[in-house]
């Protein structure tokens, strides 16, 4: 068990990171009912951006304008590719934001060149070695899980206790019933965006400070994980998200500790799966019945 303990505590590290992009995923599914596919892509622009703006800003300013420039992103996202197709089919949305991911994608391979960026200043002290139980980590393994139980809880208490966050639990629970009763369905939308990106752009900031570069591609893996996850726990569900994200994470980081590597990105493919074989709603979804 001592062999394993360094792999279960970057398990709750990853798992903490999956769920800060997968939050995305599943409010913005609880709301417009689409599978954002350029979520991984924005978190991929999170991390150059902080390659960029650490290499020629100070630190203090550098993590504000990574927040600032990804949730500007997020928002023109929504506003450019989704809002003029809010009364269309909903496959239309769904290949709206495929082509948002390419067209992302596209632009950071001219601006890079397709290369790797290298993450040359990492976030002080999180990025520093710590000891624990005997084995050395990266502070950052550590600082995760309680900021993403922060923000997490933050973000539970703005959606119950404020009144665009009323807004956004109205919408996800009927979108024409909401829009007749005077909530502005605009800004509930563009609001989700943005709290997705924000949250995208900080779990950018953890992830990458374990990496030696960003490349275009490196948005990829992470979001699919976290859309297995949102799934995994019933996307539209916060808390599902949450609890699939530490489990797929804790899982994942287990199977490397007992040697099968190889087989842990298949481990998190083949979950999914097997959940929407035996449970479609996932964990903590609720069986939708569809009105005659």
């Amino acid at each position: 068990m001592q062999g394993l303990l360094p792999y279960l505590i970057n398990g709750v590290s990853v798992g903490g990171q999956y769920a800060l992009i997968a939050i995305g995923y599943t409010l913005v599914y609880g709301i417009l009912r689409l599978i954002n596919f350029a979520h991984g892509d924005v978190f991929m622009v999170a991390g150059l951006i902080m390659v960029y703006s650490s290499a020629t800003l100070p630190m203090y300013l550098a993590i504000p304008l990574v927040l600032l420039l990804t949730v500007a992103l997020g928002f023109v996202i929504e506003r450019a590719a989704y809002k003029p197709l809010r009364s269309a089919p909903r496959m239309s949305l769904m290949i709206s934001a495929i082509g948002v991911s390419y067209l992302i994608q596209n632009l950071a391979f001219y601006f890079t060149g397709g290369l790797p960026q290298p993450v040359t200043n990492a976030i002080p002290w999180i990025s520093e070695n710590v000891t624990v139980f005997g084995e050395s980590t990266k502070r950052v393994t550590l600082v995760t899980p309680v900021l993403t139980a922060v923000l997490v809880a933050a973000l539970v208490y703005f959606i119950n206790h404020t009144k665009i966050g009323m807004g956004m639990r109205a919408v996800s629970k009927d979108f024409e019933t909401a829009l007749l009763m005077g909530i502005k369905i605009n800004s509930v939308i563009s609001m989700t965006f943005v709290v997705g990106s924000f949250l995208a752009a900080v779990g950018a900031m953890l992830y990458f400070t374990n990496y030696p570069s960003v490349a275009i591609t490196s948005g990829g893996m992470p979001g699919l994980k976290a859309f297995v996850a949102a799934v995994f726990g019933g996307i539209g569900s916060i808390p599902g998200a949450v609890v699939g994200a530490f489990l797929i994470g804790i899982s994942e980081e287990l199977i490397k500790g007992i040697g099968y590597s190889t087989f842990s990105d298949a481990f998190t493919f083949a979950l999914l799966i097997v959940v929407l074989c035996v449970r479609p709603t996932g964990l903590f979804g609720e069986k939708v019945t569809d009105k005659v």
